[in-house]
């Protein structure tokens, strides 16, 4: 399982969701570790499909993205109900799962 998580530079989310992963990372069942990838440019965002910060991906696929989103540097807005809107993704939606990401709903 490969997880990533993808930043703009000098955004103010990037350690609160470092720290939020390594948290549900660390658990038992997963034992799992991520990397980091600073987006720097727009250039850069439209080559990987990067949509704004901080981004997870699990295997190369972003579980909480916005349908129609388009490459950008702008901040994230996690809409994970019934929490009120949050710059970081809750820690179930950060969660890697152990099962395959094909075929499950990317929102």
């Amino acid at each position: 399982m490969d997880t990533e998580l993808l930043v703009v530079p000098g955004r103010p989310h990037q350690q609160p969701a470092e720290k939020r992963l390594r948290e549900v990372l660390a658990a038992p069942v997963l034992d799992a570790d991520f990397t980091t990838r600073v987006i720097s440019d727009e250039a850069e965002a439209e080559r990987s499909g990067f949509t704004s910060s901080p981004t997870v991906r699990i295997d190369g696929r972003d579980p909480s993205a916005e349908p129609d989103a388009r490459p950008s540097l702008s901040c994230r807005i996690y809409r994970t109900p019934p929490v009120p809107p949050a710059p970081l993704p809750s820690a179930s939606s950060a969660k890697p799962s152990k099962q395959p990401l094909m075929g499950r709903p990317t929102s």
